[in-house]
């Protein structure tokens, strides 16, 4: 049995499958050479690939010169798009297609400017190329299949497949076109050196030019161009096949010239056959050794209705209106304009539209040449349709189904393989449009089927995106466990946990606090309670006065029962008494506070000493102490409750002011009928009244006319009191020391007032007042007669040794910069322990 290559070299050939004769027409076109249009104005270039596989390398205003290129290659299945002149890019919009739709596509327009100026191409040796380059050139060249399909050449030009056969169709079985014709006759030798190129890439076994018998001057010409050819003797021959339609379809000539069939859903390059037209061969051969891109090609103007029939040299993207208008067309409003041949072409709704790479004919047939569409009828089920399919199908069932839209069963039927040649049309009986329904169901299912992958990209997509967030969640679940085992790691290691280390540092803080409290005595308790209800916040006041005042009743109570001395309670609860005009300073307060119970303890060690001499005289003395305790007592709570009204409101303030004015009188009236107080009391009104002096220091910071009248009314008492006319003549110099005191005191604490806090200010005001009352009624009481209270003259003491049992705290909650207030304080303390001293060595004597 022969194999293949033998059977070639015999030239055998098959019998073609169906098939018809219809009038060939040739005649109108091919018996002149290929001419040349003039250039057109305007260029329309369709650029449907931008976005997908390309992008645009210009933009509207741009100049651009003939071969130039347009676009920029993305994908493998990428055509290059290129200026067919030179012009100026007037805009890029949508413009109706060259399709039987006329759908809009995204177009370049391009105005000419006449000039036709073209870039400088690249030719080339081709023995200097190597493969690569030589692919490269073609695709960059954007040369697609001219016969019609437009598949690009670079890729049929690069398979995957070893090639045994090329074919190069020559056939042009189409009727009216004869554009591959004069094509052959006139460039013959490039359409072999373009054959050359593509054995080079392909290196097959054999090379067939395969042309219809209805061309004799196309095949001496080719016949004469390879007898000069490069390639070896044997290896290329032409082949010469019967005039039948559709032999020129790339399945149908395979079939002719192997016998074999290309299997539904395969391609030639499966079986080792590549096919391509001579026109492609042609453009090949110019972008390889002349660099010169696919911006022209041969189109056939034929037809009844056209003058000037022929083949010309047509710039792609040339308008269609025209090509025709150049031929001696004349629009009579009912012509039929068909893009193709009259069984494979279609009708243009319409004629400003541009010319493709695949446009290879434009028809215009008259009326004796095409008759009228005619009235569809039912299909009488002749079977003429099946006998003349030239790909073996069944068209019958593929026109129900497609009429009836089901497309899946016409897909059954293998409805893709349709090649749309129309012979079924041409020879239904019923004149059904077929091929029409058929082209309807491919488009239907191409739609359905890019909506199918755009569904499937989605869901893939959505896919990817769970997974991601998915992944991301596991990352920081991870991230986070990690952290965790990382922190319980540190603190195995040594590292203590912050939260352990407060509650440590919390019950330490607390056992601090309950053993200083397991250690402190009753009236330290209880001036600690008068302490923490002084410094309570402001919001907690009257809880803090509250809880001063039952401080200060649990000291009294406590005196009364002997259980404690009766001096320490004089000066703890006047300690407390001070401590409540410094509200506003925590740490002032407990220093105050501290100070006034190691007072009162040393107080009452020195009291302990002298008990077990003068047993009568400590009675008195505690007598006259309880008396002056439960008067501070109560006027240390009267002050508390000024102070009070005056922080709420100042109209209290000012009442109260009053209130205390009229007790005032009346205690200088009573004095009028007791005797001249002893000196020792003299010195104690001096204190008191230096310690309102001092209280007005802290009299008037915000409040500084409220704070300057209370001042003032003190500073009335005191002089008052001093210049009592029942006092003896001592008591006159005393008090007349006291007031002098008195008034220095109050001119050096009104200087000082207005840097302390306004509450405070009127609380200080409200203790002068009140302490200016008690002095006032100490130098009223009768002179007692005790050891204790021996008149001493005002001259023969210091100043300062006028001091009472009760220890001011004023010079330590005063502000730390007060430096000459200090002084003062101090100068006090020192004077009454020289006084405590003198008493205990007078009592000794005696």
């Amino acid at each position: 049995m022969l194999t293949l290559l033998e059977q070639l070299d015999k030239g055998t050939q098959w019998r073609l499958t169906g098939g018809i004769h219809p009038p060939q027409m040739k005649h109108l076109s091919n018996s002149s050479p290929i001419g040349r249009l003039p250039l057109a104005s305007e260029f329309l270039l369709p650029v449907p690939q931008v976005g997908d596989s390309a992008v645009l390398e210009v933009k509207v205003g741009d100049r651009v010169l003939k071969g130039q290129a347009l676009t920029r290659g993305l994908s493998a299945m990428y055509l290059a798009v290129h200026a067919p002149t030179s012009g100026i890019i007037r805009a890029i919009e949508q413009r109706p297609s060259n399709h039987p739709s006329a759908l809009p596509v995204l177009t370049c327009v391009l105005e000419a400017d006449g000039q036709d100026q073209a870039i400088d191409f690249d030719q080339q040796d081709i023995a200097a190329l190597s493969r690569e380059q030589i692919l490269g050139r073609i695709r960059q060249a954007g040369i697609a299949g001219l016969g019609g399909a437009m598949f690009p050449a670079h890729i049929k030009l690069n398979p995957a497949s070893e090639i045994e056969l090329l074919l190069i169709n020559g056939v042009e079985c189409e009727p009216y076109i004869s554009a591959d014709d004069r094509l052959m006759r006139e460039h013959a030798r490039e359409i072999l050196d373009g054959i050359e190129i593509v054995h080079g890439l392909l290196n097959p076994k054999r090379v067939i030019i395969a042309i219809e018998d209805n061309k004799p001057e196309a095949i001496q010409a080719m016949q004469q161009a390879l007898d000069s050819c490069h390639l070896p003797k044997g290896s290329i021959r032409i082949t010469v096949i019967p005039t039948k339609y559709p032999s020129g379809g790339e399945k149908q000539l395979i079939q002719i010239i192997t016998g074999q069939e290309v299997p539904s859903g395969a391609i030639p390059a499966q079986l080792g056959i590549v096919v391509h037209n001579v026109g492609t061969a042609f453009a090949i051969r110019e972008a390889v050794c002349l660099g010169k891109p696919l911006i022209e090609r041969v189109v056939t103007v034929t037809g009844g209705n056209i003058p000037k029939p022929g083949n010309y040299w047509v710039p792609l993207g040339t308008p269609i209106a025209h090509i025709l208008e150049q031929s001696g067309f004349t629009a009579s409003g009912q012509d039929t304009v068909i893009i193709g041949g009259p069984m494979m072409g279609y009708t243009l709704p319409l004629i400003k539209v541009p010319l493709l790479k695949g446009s290879n004919c434009v028809l215009v047939p008259s009326a004796s040449e095409i008759s009228p569409p005619a009235e569809e009828k039912a299909c009488i089920r002749c079977g003429e349709c099946a006998q003349v399919c030239p790909a073996s199908l069944l068209p019958q069932q593929l026109y129900w189904h497609s009429k009836a839209e089901e497309y899946d069963k016409a897909s059954a039927y293998n409805l893709r393989d349709c090649i749309e040649c129309g012979c079924c049309s041409y020879v239904c009986p019923s004149d059904i449009p077929l091929v029409e329904y058929y082209r309807i169901a491919k488009a239907a299912i191409k739609h359905s089927h890019e909506e199918k992958q755009l569904a499937e990209q989605a869901k893939q997509r959505f896919d990817a995106r769970l997974k991601r967030l998915e992944a991301e969640k596991l990352a920081r679940e991870a991230k986070a466990k990690a952290a965790a085992d990382k922190r319980r790691a540190a603190m195995g290691s040594g590292e203590k946990d912050a939260v352990a280390e407060a509650m440590a540092r919390i019950k330490a803080k607390k056992a601090a606090e309950a053993s200083v409290a397991a250690t402190t005595s009753p009236i330290e308790k209880a001036a600690d309670t008068a302490d923490s209800a002084v410094i309570q916040p402001k919001a907690d006041k009257r809880k803090s006065d509250v809880a001063a005042a039952i401080a200060r009743a649990k000291a009294k109570k406590a005196a009364a029962q002997g259980t404690v001395p009766t001096k320490e309670v004089v000066d703890a609860t006047t300690d407390n008494a001070a401590e409540g005009t410094t509200s506003g300073s925590d740490k002032k307060a407990q220093i105050a506070a501290a100070i006034a119970r190691a007072k009162a303890k040393k107080a009452a060690a020195a009291s302990g000493q002298t008990e077990t001499d003068t047993g009568k005289t400590q009675d008195a003395q505690a007598s006259s102490t309880q008396a002056t305790a439960d008067d501070n007592g109560g006027e240390q709570t009267q002050a508390n409750e000024a102070s009070q009204a005056v922080s709420n409101d100042s109209k209290q303030a000012r009442i109260a002011a009053a209130v205390d004015k009229a007790k005032a009188k009346k205690a200088a009236a009573a004095s009028e009928s007791t005797p001249a107080a002893d000196v020792d009391g003299g010195s104690a009104q001096g204190a008191e009244n230096q310690v309102a002096s001092q209280g007005e220091k802290q009299a008037t910071s915000d409040d500084s006319k409220q704070a300057r009248i209370a001042a003032a009314v003190a500073r009335a008492k005191a002089k008052k009191a001093a210049a009592s006319k029942s006092a003896p003549a001592t008591d006159v110099e005393g008090g007349a020391a006291q007031g002098a005191e008195v008034n220095q005191v109050a001119s050096q604490a009104t200087k000082q007032t207005a840097s302390d806090d306004s509450k405070q200010a009127r609380i200080a005001a409200a203790v002068a007042k009140a302490k200016a009352k008690k002095a006032a009624a100490a130098s009223e009481q009768p002179q007692d007669n005790g050891a204790v209270n021996t008149p001493v003259s005002a001259e023969s003491r210091p100043p300062s040794e006028s001091t009472t049992a009760t220890e001011p705290t004023f010079p330590e909650s005063t502000p730390p910069n007060d430096s000459k207030q200090a002084r003062i304080a101090r100068a006090v303390a020192k004077a009454k322990q020289k006084a405590k001293e003198k008493a205990l060595s007078a009592q000794e004597k005696d």
